[in-house]
């Protein structure tokens, strides 16, 4: 019989169904009742590509002695943490605190009043030399409860002023970054910390398991922008390269996966997220505008590519995971025997193929082949139609689950890396892909002009956070740039509207839920950048943005003050703060406010997209347009002789206007 998450909308969830743990969603339902019975909550946070959250369900939650214990002794709740980052943000800092490492599965034991007071992670089901059982932990956990509540309660009470202290700044010193100046000498330190863990043999920070980190990757980027280091590009381009080349990129189908469990990039955790996606598509299109590499601009189109086939719904919402999981077994879908490889290509490709991608009879991993391509300088003539042929035998092959649910924040993401990557690339496709999405999110996620978190099977659901605001405004924001259809500039600019009334502090700094969210333990708020930017960081990248289009200052000041509040921090422990790194790059440069007036041809506008300008906004009045009304940057801007007219301006005061592609390209100083 399945339990309550039956009825839920998460795929995570909906995998939990069918268990023999009577399983509730967080809720009102499974809250009164543990205070009405007074039973502690066993809370299991976890998603539906995380490999161990499936080892600890076929080991222990579809075990009935197991579900028995479990259901006599707690309240068991089951949390998807991509649809409820604020638990999980909340728990994990209470594990974390408690065993000082974090991860998923997570396992957090509560008290009625939700106060936690003991947690972990993975828990196997037999002792383990380092480990004691699930079982043996419920046990000793419900015995506690019983029998030594006094304790427990003082411990929760002791944790509760730690996550309140966690919430306010605590976890990064408290607010004394407040009388900081902002200066560039916060960037160039910022770059040599960066630069020290920088992996000069294989690209990337640090050695194994390796992240792309594609925020501290883009840094990279804006320094060599700001400064022409040329250690910073060379730290990009043989990143990017080794990157692309390894296995960590779907050699076949396009696509990164979630990071390397080596530090050379060859073996993946295989698992498909949709932000790495989108911000690794956007990383190597900014890399393609610098250097004019084929290479990094094979790898946009083909990332992007593969989310329109495999990621994307007919309503034009983007999913959000592809599993690391195939019948059971990590990476089945995309690995190969050499047994398999030799009957698809025929003996004397296979060799030639084998040669370029890495395949060998024993294989690079567990017997079989990831693909990487181990010989770039002699690709093999038949390699475009070796590639569909494979590509077609692994289509028929099981695939891994998908998580279809959309998520804001994700869908923002993406939609701003479609919109960059189809005005640079002249896509009209992928400027098509972002039109739709964006009237998928607002006509099915913003309802009563608020933000929904998630959305699938018909049904939005849950308070939109502080990252959804900030991250479907940047999105939209890059969609007007990339389009000039005022709709989407007006929403981003509502959107950041309700982000300030609902979630800023007046202290310094945005809160991760809303004013009017429900309430929980404390009001959590990150500043660090992680897998995805925080919510604060994107929160003031838009804002300055917005302040260079409008002139309206109480977007900067807000900005502005929460760079402040973090400027010790960002120099310190820069690779935390990637994302509010370029932010503060954006507000320390003076840029570019480019106005455009009348229709451009396609040669004015190549001179502003091409190019990477990053620290540019652009705006368009089209004839009879009354536009300037909203944006400050158009105001009393005419044509030139009735043709379409550029003025490139700086804090509003504007050169004179040009024409011509050439006088244009002068004055952005890029002839």
């Amino acid at each position: 019989m399945p339990n309550r998450l039956a009825k839920e909308t998460s795929p995570y969830l909906l995998q939990h169904a069918h268990n023999p743990v009577d399983w509730y969603p967080w809720g009102p339902e499974a809250l009164d009742r543990a205070r009405r019975e007074d039973k502690p909550i066993l809370l299991s946070i976890g998603y539906s590509a995380c490999h161990w959250c499936h080892v600890m369900e076929r080991e222990s939650f579809e075990d009935e002695e197991t579900a028995q214990l479990m259901n006599e002794h707690f309240v068991n709740i089951k949390v998807d943490r991509e649809e409820r980052p604020d638990l999980d943000a909340i728990y994990m800092a209470a594990v974390q605190s408690m065993t000082g490492r974090g991860g998923w599965p997570m396992t957090v034991f509560l008290t009625p009043e939700t106060l936690p007071f003991f947690g972990g992670t993975y828990f196997p089901p037999v002792d383990h030399p380092r480990m004691a059982s699930f079982r043996r932990v419920l046990t000793a956990v419900s015995s506690a409860y019983r029998e030594r509540r006094d304790d427990i309660e003082k411990n929760a009470r002791q944790m509760r002023v730690l996550l309140q202290q966690h919430a306010g700044g605590g976890a990064l010193g408290g607010p004394q970054g407040a009388a900081t100046l902002l200066q560039p000498g916060i960037l160039d330190s910022a770059f040599r910390v960066i630069a020290e863990a920088y992996d000069p043999a294989f690209g990337g920070f640090g050695g194994a398991p390796k992240f792309p980190q594609p925020m501290n990757l883009e840094f990279l980027l804006r320094t060599h922008h700001r400064t022409r280091h040329p250690q910073a590009l060379q730290m990009l381009e043989h990143t990017l390269t080794c990157m692309a080349w390894g296995g960590i990129y779907d050699q076949l189908g396009g696509g990164f996966h979630r990071y390397s469990v080596d530090a050379r990039w060859l073996v993946p955790h295989f698992e498909k997220m949709l932000y790495d996606n989108a911000q690794l598509a956007r990383l190597y299109l900014h890399a393609y505008q610098v250097t004019g590499s084929a290479l990094y601009r094979r790898v946009t189109e083909e990332t992007l590519d593969y989310v329109l086939r495999e990621m994307t719904n007919a309503a034009g919402g983007f999913y959000s995971t592809q599993d690391a999981d195939s019948e059971g077994e990590e990476g089945k879908f995309y690995v190969w025997s050499a047994e398999e490889w030799r009957d698809v290509l025929g003996a004397e490709d296979a060799g030639i193929l084998g040669h370029y991608y890495g395949v060998t009879w024993p294989g690079n991993f567990e017997g079989v082949n990831v693909l990487s391509v181990v010989d770039p300088e002699h690709p093999a003539p038949t390699l475009d139609a070796a590639r569909r042929r494979l590509l077609e035998v692994r289509s028929q092959r099981v695939w891994p689950g998908l998580d279809d649910k959309v998520i804001t924040a994700w869908n923002g993401m993406m939609l701003k890396a479609f919109a960059e990557a189809g005005a640079v690339l002249e896509r009209e496709d992928y400027l098509e892909a972002a039109r739709r999405n964006a009237g998928f999110v607002l006509g099915e996620m913003y309802q009563d002009g608020r933000l929904r978190r998630t959305w699938r099977d018909g049904q939005a659901k849950i308070n939109g956070y502080l990252e959804d605001y900030a991250n479907y405004a940047d999105g939209l924001l890059a969609l007007y740039e990339a389009t000039f259809d005022l709709r989407w500039f007006q929403e981003a600019r509502a959107l950041a509207g309700v982000m300030c009334d609902q979630f800023y502090d007046p202290a310094g700094g945005f809160f991760d839920t809303s004013a009017d969210h429900e309430e929980l333990v404390n009001r959590p708020r990150d500043f660090m950048d992680n897998a995805t930017p925080a919510g604060n960081s994107v929160a003031v990248d838009v804002l300055l943005r917005l302040a260079r289009l409008t002139g309206v200052q109480e977007y900067e000041e807000k900005a502005a003050g929460t760079m402040r509040l973090l400027a010790v921090f960002m120099e310190q422990h820069p690779t935390a703060f990637g994302h509010m790194l370029q932010a503060l790059d954006f507000y320390l440069q003076p840029g570019h406010e480019i106005a455009l007036v009348g229709e451009p041809a396609d040669d004015l506008l190549r001179v502003i997209r091409r190019p990477y300008l990053p620290h540019k906004v652009v705006a368009l009045k089209r004839p009879g347009d009354s536009s300037e009304e909203r944006i400050a940057v158009l105001e009393d801007r005419e044509q030139i002789d009735g043709l379409p007219t550029a003025y490139v301006c700086q804090n509003f005061a504007c050169q004179l206007p040009v024409t011509e592609p050439e006088a244009l390209a002068r004055q952005l100083g890029i002839s």
